[in-house]
């Protein structure tokens, strides 16, 4: 199931892996910058590697908090010690802590493999978290910050239509 429209895969799909990986890790040093105590929570749950793979999309992201690590691939998705899969809507709204992450699971929406436990502790972090990703956004901008972070708080709202049940 895809919940992105193919104008904004296609880009995805033909930029190189660098430039991804290096507007993945700007916005990750926003979001650790204005939420420097993340990871904090995950004991030592911080040393797993983390996977997220996007099932819309051709990448696959691998965060160490431990080192504060991002990396982004294609291909086949690198070792990871617990791994998510699922439209990449779901595993933002998961990330601000906006969808049910247990309903979303047993819906078969989203697929976590590996270590249950480490990732139940990194969602349980998450949740905690508050982080709002069009404000991350906009605060990496500059004077363009309203206008970017209020055009991202549209499209999450639309692409999360329904599923915006955890948080008022």
């Amino acid at each position: 199931m895809s919940l992105l429209p193919p104008l904004l895969v296609k880009p995805v799909d033909i930029a190189p892996v660098w430039l991804m990986e290096r507007l993945a890790r700007l916005i990750f040093s926003g979001v650790l910058k204005a939420h420097p105590d993340l990871f904090e929570r995950l004991g030592d749950y911080r040393r797993i590697r983390y996977g997220f793979s996007p099932t819309d999309l051709p990448l696959h992201f691998t965060v160490v908090p431990a080192t504060r690590a991002l990396t982004v691939s294609r291909g086949q998705a690198p070792l990871a010690d617990a791994c998510i899969k699922g439209p990449l809507v779901l595993l933002l709204g998961l990330l601000e802590g906006r969808c049910d992450a247990d309903a979303l699971f047993f819906s078969r929406e989203l697929s976590v493999t590996g270590d249950m436990e480490a990732m139940l502790a990194l969602r349980n972090a998450l949740d905690d978290s508050a982080i709002d990703l069009p404000r991350e956004l906009g605060a990496l901008v500059g004077p363009l910050s309203p206008l970017v972070a209020g055009t991202a708080r549209y499209l999450r709202s639309k692409a999360l239509e329904g599923r915006d049940a955890t948080w008022s």
